[in-house]
This record gives C-alpha cells, structure tokens and sequence, in this order.
C-alpha cells in the first residue's frame, strides 16, 4: 500500500510541475474595467467571462475552480478570495434533464425546473475550498463560506457559513472583535475600522 501510495504522490507531482498552475494578475471586465490587483489562476475555468463575469479590485481566484457565467452574471466584489475546487453556477438543469428530456433549453417559465440565477459575492467575502456556489445565491460582505460548504440563497453580511446545505453558525464580526483585541495593531487597517469603537 505504501508503494502505491509513494506513486500515487509522484505522479501527482508531475502532472502538477507539468502544467505549471499559477494565477495571472490583472483582469479585464466585459465593461472594460481593468483591476491590476486581482488575479485569477491559469486552472481555474470560468464559461462565458466576457459577458458575464464580473471581478472587482484585489480579488484572489484559486487553481481548480469552475465559475459559470454561462447563462446569468457572476459579480464578485472586491476584496474576495476564491480557494480551490469551488463550483461557482449560474443555471443548473438537475430536474430538467429528467422531466424535459434533453430539450432543457428555452424553458424559464419553468424556474423549478431549470434554475437560472445571477450569483453575487459581497466584498471582503472568503469562500472555502470545495464549495459549490448555487445559481440564485448572493453572499454579503463579510462573508466566510467554509470549505465543503453546499450554499444556497440569499445570506445577510457578515455571515459565516457551514455545511449541506449551508446554514449561518456565526458573525465574522465577533471572530474580528476577539483577534483585534488580540492584534490591536490592526485596528488601523480592518475593514470596518470607521465601524468599531
């Protein structure tokens, strides 16, 4: 087993050196805009990003994600990191290959059915690795998704988010009170600092 596994973590390596993930910094939005900062990596695929996606100023995207701009607008706000292996979906067809065979297009009048929705990740937000993001979702600032998460609807800001299906266990703001009391250095640059007594 030992054996096995040692080849399993070679190979790995290899593939890994072979293809040489990184993130490319800067992006350009359909509008034009380009936002030097904010980087997205070369393993990461994202359908339709010149009609659809929107990325704001100092945002990380991970290696290994999938973002879906395929049918709906994916706006992620500044400040946002992306890990890896998150799903991020804009249409989902899960009912309609069953119930419309294969003709699921042209059928939004059947929103149980084919769900298509825009996805909104507020600013300062961190979603966990192997999340899936659900069409219809928006997160609001502040948010922690974490990792294995399966998320879907409408969150408040600040919300820290955990599970299948992902339910709100905590407020990001009450994590940050305890580390600044801890770290009262970082008072000056918190994200909230014009907030906090």
């Amino acid at each position: 087993m030992k054996i096995i596994e040692q080849i399993r973590n070679k190979f790995n390596y290899l593939f890994l050196k072979s293809i040489k993930p990184q993130t490319i910094g800067g992006f350009r939005n359909p509008n034009g805009l380009f936002f030097e900062r904010s980087s997205v990596s070369n393993m990461t695929h994202i359908s339709n990003k010149n009609n659809n996606l929107f990325i704001g100023e100092n945002v990380f995207v991970g290696h290994f994600n999938y973002i879906d701009g395929y049918n709906a607008k994916v706006t992620i706000s500044n400040n946002v990191q992306i890990t890896n292996y998150v799903n991020i979906l804009t249409h989902s067809s899960h009912h309609s290959i069953r119930l419309i065979d294969s003709r699921f297009d042209g059928y939004a009048e059947y929103p149980e059915i084919l769900k298509i929705g825009d996805v909104f990740i507020g600013e300062n937000s961190y979603i966990g690795p192997h999340s899936v993001i659900m069409p219809g979702t928006k997160l609001g600032k502040g948010t922690i998704v974490s990792a294995f998460s399966f998320v879907n609807g409408d969150f408040p800001d600040f919300a820290i988010l955990r599970g299948q299906p992902a339910r709100v266990i905590g407020d990001t703001r009450a994590v940050d009170k305890k580390l600044l009391e801890k770290y009262p250095e970082l008072r000056e640059t918190y994200y909230l600092r014009n907030e906090i007594d």
